[in-house]
């Protein structure tokens, strides 16, 4: 490149060069200056890191769970070391590692990654992204993944949006949400993407990131010296639900809460004036969980808690039953939901085997409506309890919903003559009520006439419970109805 033009002097030449050099080392400076800053900042922001942050793994090979998709062989591994990654939903309880994941699927493909939070972000914040893939796209070559945190707090409007660049090709979605994205993100998002469900860690794979924790002395706990009871790490792990954040975070609470201990106590030879780190024990990992975070929310928990409280007492396991409510009452479900289940359940599922299910039931409904939490309780308890013990029979069940089916699907049957109503002026000569017996007439209380037309058979009673009385009086009741009218007035 000239810098000169020509016709000029030497010496004019060399003027502009020097100050042309000038600019050059003072915008090196500048740039120099610019990087320094920005790794101050960086490791300010690293300094005031939680632990669970610190420790996010950097390679697959040190991430922890979920090799039932992310293990050697397994589809996302394949997917990624063939390099044919598509969109994709990760989908799990919190702490599951649907972020750190992420974060690897994006170095794995050699992508740019942005993060977005759906509670902050809106349509332009997502246009934008879309904009600069583009343009990266086009200029560079390289692809972009867009973490899309908690996708299901957009709505469908919102997730229309990503659809075209999507299927493009033009943006890697990955979304990650605790809820079942089959009721909460668009159909057409979903066509276009793998659905990875995580399962919430088990404890022993949550006591292993503990201890590689302890042991990091870069990015964990190592430096301080800390020592931990093997006892209070397996607490953590246990009480930590499968949520490794919290588990971490409980850690580093255990950890950096005590006071450094002396050498004597730790002990370090006599004498010695090196100060050890503190001490994990059992009591000081129970101060640091506190409270236990029962998982529960209002959306596919709920519904499978509450599936399995119902189904629990069908099968006559009170003991399911009761761990069931004690987590709906802890996750602070509406006890008058609970109540409502319990009253379907007397007759769904009991009924007539123990009508008095369905009374207990009731009596369920109105204290809990009366009374509420906390005592409101004890006689949910008692109710569930005398469900799974009761004898089981859905046959009311069967009958009404075979009714139902007729209704819907067959031929509509005419109210017979005798059965029509005759409270009026006129029905006698309409001939309504015409032939009708009167039940109550006859000594025995039942009398043999028509009811509905046609022979249908929709209530067979079990030989469970109370239920065995009405199986025998019905096929009593049955046997006078088949049998001809002589006989009947005879007996």
């Amino acid at each position: 490149m000239s810098i000169g033009r020509p016709g000029q002097s030497n010496r004019r030449i060399e003027r502009r060069a020097r100050r042309l050099g000038l600019w050059v080392a003072a915008e090196r400076c500048i740039l120099q200056r610019m990087d320094l800053f920005a790794e101050q900042r960086e490791a300010a922001l690293r300094r005031v890191q939680p632990l669970a942050v610190r420790m996010r793994p950097r390679t697959l090979e040190e991430f922890v769970g979920q090799e039932h998709f992310a293990g050697e062989g397994k589809l996302l591994r394949r997917l990624l070391e063939a390099e044919r990654l598509t969109s994709a939903i990760l989908y799990g309880p919190p702490g599951s590692g649907k972020t750190t994941l992420a974060r690897l699927v994006a170095g794995y493909t050699k992508a740019t990654f942005t993060m977005l939070h759906a509670a902050e972000a809106g349509v332009k914040d997502v246009r934008g992204v879309i904009e600069e893939a583009r343009d990266r796209l086009i200029t560079r070559g390289q692809r972009t993944v867009l973490f899309l945190d908690e996708i299901h707090r957009f709505n469908r409007a919102q997730q229309d949006v990503l659809l075209k660049d999507v299927e493009e090709g033009v943006l890697i979605l990955i979304g990650a949400t605790t809820e079942n994205p089959f009721f909460t993100v668009n159909s057409p998002l979903i066509s276009r993407s793998h659905i990875f469900e995580f399962h919430a860690l088990t404890a022993e794979e949550i006591e292993e990131l503990l201890r590689r924790a302890m042991a990091d002395e870069e990015r964990g706990l190592g430096s301080v010296r800390a020592r931990y009871d093997d006892e209070a790490l397996r607490f953590i792990a246990q009480q930590a639900d499968g949520d490794a954040r919290r588990a971490l975070s409980a850690l580093e609470t255990a950890v950096l809460s005590q006071p450094p201990a002396s050498g004597a106590d730790s002990g370090a030879s006599a004498g010695s004036d090196r100060i050890a780190g503190p001490h994990v024990t059992v009591e000081a990992a129970a101060e640091s969980m506190q409270r236990k975070a029962v998982a529960y929310d209002t959306g596919d928990t709920h519904y499978d808690v509450a599936s399995a409280f119902i189904k629990s007492m069908r099968g006559s396991d009170p003991d399911a039953a009761l761990y069931w409510l004690a987590r709906m009452l802890e996750g602070g479900e509406d006890p008058r939901f609970i109540a409502r289940r319990i009253a379907i359940c007397a007759s769904e599922d009991i009924g007539n085997a123990d009508p008095h299910a369905a009374m207990l039931a009731a009596a369920a409904v109105q204290i809990t409506s009366t009374v509420g939490l906390p005592e409101c309780e004890y006689v949910l308890a008692q109710a569930a309890v005398y469900l799974a013990c009761s004898p089981k029979s859905n046959a009311v069940t069967t009958a009404i919903t075979a009714a139902r089916q007729d209704v819907r699907e067959g031929e509509t049957l005419p109210v017979p003559d005798h059965l029509r109503d005759a409270s009026y002026r006129g029905a006698a000569r309409l001939g309504r009520g015409t032939g009708y017996r009167y039940p109550h007439d006859d000594p025995s209380g039942h009398v043999v006439q028509d009811y509905l037309g046609v022979v249908k058979k929709y209530y067979n009673p079990t030989e469970r419970g109370y239920e065995r009385h009405l199986a025998e009086a019905l096929r009593k009741l049955r046997t006078k109805r088949s049998s001809p009218p002589d006989v009947d007035q005879k007996s």
